[in-house]
């Protein structure tokens, strides 16, 4: 295995090494804050504060928040402005959703460690990053440009990695393929710049490979420019089987060149050469070709790149500097008036709706509804040629520089500069002094950061690395995922138990196709929600008893229990809503609608709605799903559900779980021992610190 990756600073081990060395020097009084007080000191106050600090400690591990809170406030009620109790007082708020809260504790906290302080500096970066995030926009719309962060080039000294790269793949774990043109391979680097895997083709191997991209169901496409061709890849790249041959006819390509999928699996292939687009089935059975000139389009002079959203198909061109739509069945549909084109070449569609541009030595994103243009980066000077863009797991923007031969890496200048944001999640200390931590590495947007391994890490005790620190589970390799379904008990839909029978034949097939997936429990979002009995039967669970329906049903109270029940279980996880789309009157009567969406995006839940009938969707649906990345859709769609239930176990996770053995000493389980982890990738990192208590002896 080979790092490729490079950046003004190289030595991960150096950097970490000097991050340690300013943590014991310039910030000691972190570590005895850490210690602190409650543990110490004389009294009956003390002594209460230390238990109840103990009590909120140990049920914050075992994800118990309103339990901690009652501790917390205990333990604060012994011992007034403690720092240390306010700093979990605000933890846990912040996990059961009272950002708000969790803020206030927070501020009072870092009042009273004070800004320069080692603790107060961790904990002045914490309120930043959630009160930043409070009020940004979720996507790369916000005006902030993008620099360079990092290259993966083709050849270090002598030695040939691979040659003139022209397209990227992100993948599911933070890596990416990228297609080299001339070494006729594709090579699968990680997120620190490691060849992982390469991959040359059939038995004769590839024939110039161009584009790569994906289907529904995880094979890969790769066009092969001279051989006239698209080749087929499983979903780990091992070849498969050919679409297309040499030559003028239907389904025959002359330079095939860039690639995309719709909705429906559909691939279109730009055939360069003969100035055309053909479409395909999944399989690779030629359906149409669309693109030449008629009376009512002037026709492809130099067709480029190609990406397909909401049934449009778009197609630029780089000689008339234009993208021009169409629909799924090639008929012409317009310019999209883009102004200031250059030559653009590469086209992919953001999570957002909105339209990745390579342009030149330009990066544009373009809103295909108001044709507004927006330069998100420029690459080196005007003789760079960008291939291809595509945006990683991790939100870095992907370009690959054909003449330079190297993939290079840009991310957002403010992420640059903010870090990660980093959280210990939970500490399990039962089998002491062997220690797992859990925790989560996010950007400043809640975006989870994937492809890390042990050597991103750095944990340590009291200023000290721990002992035997060993990575066993990295939440992005995770396949299968936790369902709890929350069941609308309304009147409306106890006219429809017709439909929650067929909601639950659907999902119950879909999670037999799954690999891992699982219903943890069913919630009748009644006037007293309860969870229903679906181990025998899942039909009858959703579909619920006659006593269950009420016009006074409560949305929130439900929606918190099915949450609660997935807190402790595996890092994708999903509540999914099936009822009629109106919420009623009492929705949000406890909890508001911003701490319910905190509570499930603090804790890694994803929202879904399937929506019984045809009737208007409230836009608070809109909103949970949003900030938790869900979706909604409707029950008796052309396509059906099973993607939504499915789409949980492709969420995008940033949990990590650490082992390490402990070399502090307990006071027989009576001592609260610290624990720092620093993150780094790149140029950026992030770190936070805590402790816990091992068991009593």
């Amino acid at each position: 295995m080979k790092n490729i990756f490079t950046t003004n600073h190289t030595n991960f081990t150096f950097k970490i090494f000097l991050l340690f060395v300013l943590s014991v020097f310039l910030y000691p009084q972190n570590l005895q804050a850490q210690a602190g007080p409650i543990t110490g000191g004389t009294g009956a106050d003390a002594l209460a504060a230390a238990e109840e600090f103990r009590f909120g400690v140990q049920a914050f591990n075992r994800f118990s928040y309103n339990e901690s809170i009652l501790s917390f406030e205990r333990a604060l009620s012994f011992r007034p402005g403690e720092p240390m109790i306010l700093d979990w007082l605000g933890r846990a708020y912040y996990r059961s959703g009272f950002e708000e809260t969790a803020l206030r504790q927070w501020r009072a906290a870092l009042d009273i460690y004070g800004r320069n302080s080692g603790a107060g500096m961790l904990l002045n970066s914490r309120i930043e990053t959630v009160t930043n995030r409070r009020i940004l926009l979720p996507v790369v719309n916000d005006g902030v440009r993008y620099v360079e962060s990092g290259r993966f080039p083709g050849k270090i000294g002598d030695i040939v990695l691979y040659r003139q790269p022209t397209s990227v793949l992100p993948n599911n774990d933070g890596s990416i393929w990228v297609v080299a043109y001339g070494s006729n391979e594709i090579v699968r680097i990680d997120v620190n710049g490691i060849i992982r895997d390469r991959k040359r083709g059939p038995m004769y191997g590839f024939d110039r490979p161009f584009d790569i991209t994906r289907g529904p169901d995880g094979r890969i496409y790769i066009s092969e420019f001279r051989g006239g061709r698209v080749s087929i890849l499983s979903a780990n790249g091992d070849w498969l089987s050919y679409i297309g041959s040499r030559g003028l006819g239907q389904g025959q390509f002359i330079g095939p060149a860039h690639l995309t999928i719709d909705e429906d699996g559909y691939l279109y292939v730009v055939d360069y050469g003969n100035m055309r687009v053909s479409k395909f089935d999944p399989d690779g059975t030629f359906i149409l070709s669309f693109g030449q000139r008629s009376s009512y389009f002037p026709g492809l002079l130099s067709p480029t790149g190609i990406a397909a959203c909401e049934d449009r198909i778009y197609v630029a061109d780089s000689v008339a500097a234009a993208i021009y739509m169409f629909d799924t069945n090639g008929t012409y549909l317009g310019r999209l008036a883009a102004d200031g084109l250059r030559a653009p070449e590469s086209l992919r569609f953001l999570s957002d709706g909105t339209l990745l541009v390579a342009d030149n030595n330009r990066v544009l994103q373009i809103d295909v509804h108001s044709a507004i243009v927006r330069e998100l980066a420029l690459a080196g000077s005007a003789q760079v040629r960008i291939t291809s863009v595509d945006m990683d797991k991790n939100g870095s923007l992907l370009t690959t520089n054909f003449s330079a031969s190297e993939v290079t890496l840009m991310t957002r200048f403010d992420d640059m500069a903010s870090g990660f944001f980093v959280q210990i999640r939970n500490i399990v200390t039962q089998h002491f002094p062997l220690v797992t931590v859990e925790l989560t590495v996010e950007d400043r947007l809640r975006r989870p950061i994937l492809g890390l391994d042990n050597n991103n890490f750095l944990l340590s005790e009291n200023g000290l690395p721990v002992n035997n620190q060993s990575l066993i589970f990295a939440g992005y390799r995770h396949d299968g995922a936790d369902i709890s379904l929350l069941v609308e008990r309304s009147d409306i839909t106890a006219q429809m138990t017709g439909d929650l029978g067929a909601a639950s034949r659907d999902i119950s097939r879909v999670i037999r196709e799954m690999n891992g997936g699982e219903i943890v429990s069913v919630i009748s979002a009644a006037a007293q929600p309860r969870r229903e009995n679906h181990t025998v039967s899942l039909e009858n669970a959703v579909r619920g008893s006659p006593d269950s329906f009420s016009q006074r049903w409560r949305f929130d109270l439900g929606l918190r229990l099915a949450a609660s029940d997935l807190l402790a279980l595996s890092p994708k996880r999903s509540v999914v809503y099936i009822g009629s789309g109106n919420l009623g009157e009492l929705a949000f009567e406890q909890y508001s609608l911003s701490e319910m969406a905190s509570f499930l995006a603090n804790n890694g839940i994803v929202f879904n709605a399937i929506i019984m009938g045809q009737g208007l969707i409230q836009p608070e649906l809109d909103y949970l799903c949003r900030e938790t990345g869900g979706r909604v859709m409707y029950l008796y769609r052309p396509r059906g559900i099973g993607e939504l239930i499915k789409s949980t176990a492709n969420t995008p996770s940033g949990l990590y779980s650490f082992t390490f053995e402990s070399r502090l000493q307990t006071d027989f389980g009576r001592a609260f021992l610290p624990i720092e982890v620093e993150v780094y990738l790149m140029e950026r990192s992030g770190r936070d610190n805590t402790g816990y208590f091992p068991p009593i002896e």
